[in-house]
């Protein structure tokens, strides 16, 4: 986080010379007095200026937005980055062309660059933590809805045959929506195994 020493004829004179500087506004500065100076004998005779030290607040949207551009960048891609806190999370949409690059296989890309995102924007351990959610074209919803149909479908399979489905690797994410989708149903359960990244899923019939 930037940090800067200001004088000033004031502490206020020296704080708007320092927002000025750092092209803020003033809640996203933290201010420390160092000195607050003395007008001296007829405001003039050993007068002394006003020194406050000025360090710039972490934000997490900027940290966010300006590593996704320099990702898309290198990547050639032109994209509109929209970017949302909310308490302990932060939603990024993005939209644009080629967007089907940036989704990858099967989402691949999409979650490796969440998974960057989210290594710089909780760079600094002493703030809170904050969760990234990075998203383009709804892929998220559109796979959740894609995923329940998947686990519901082999659920079907596995009532009606009987045998035991392995579904393919999944990151943790994606199993849990295949948990969750069938952890009320009255025929199968699921479980992982394997390790990562080729953990998969599977159901099998509920013993009586």
């Amino acid at each position: 986080m930037k940090s800067i020493e200001v004088e000033g004829k004031t502490v206020e004179d020296a704080l708007n010379k320092a927002l000025i500087e750092l092209a803020v506004e003033r809640d996203m500065v933290e201010v420390e007095i160092l000195d607050r100076g003395s007008k001296g004998l007829f405001n003039v005779i050993g007068a002394k200026p006003a020194k406050i030290k000025v360090t710039k607040k972490y934000n997490y949207i900027e940290e966010a937005k300006n590593f996704i551009s320099n990702i898309l960048n290198c990547m050639q891609i032109n994209a509109e980055i929209k970017i949302e806190e909310n308490d302990d999370t932060l939603k990024i949409n993005l939209s644009g062309e080629k967007m089907g690059i940036i989704i990858g296989y099967r989402g691949e890309t999409l979650d490796s660059i969440q998974y960057l995102v989210s290594l710089v924007v909780n760079k600094v351990h002493d703030l809170p933590h904050k969760k990234v959610i990075l998203d383009t074209e709804n892929y998220r919803s559109k796979r959740e809805e894609t995923l329940k149909g998947v686990a519901i479908k082999t659920a079907n399979k596995v009532r009606k045959t009987g045998k035991t489905f392995k579904l393919e690797p999944m990151n943790p994410y994606e199993r849990r929506i295949i948990h969750s989708s069938l952890q009320d149903n009255k025929y199968v359960h699921t479980y992982s195994e394997g390790e990562e990244p080729f953990r998969r899923i599977v159901i099998e019939l509920k013993k009586d």
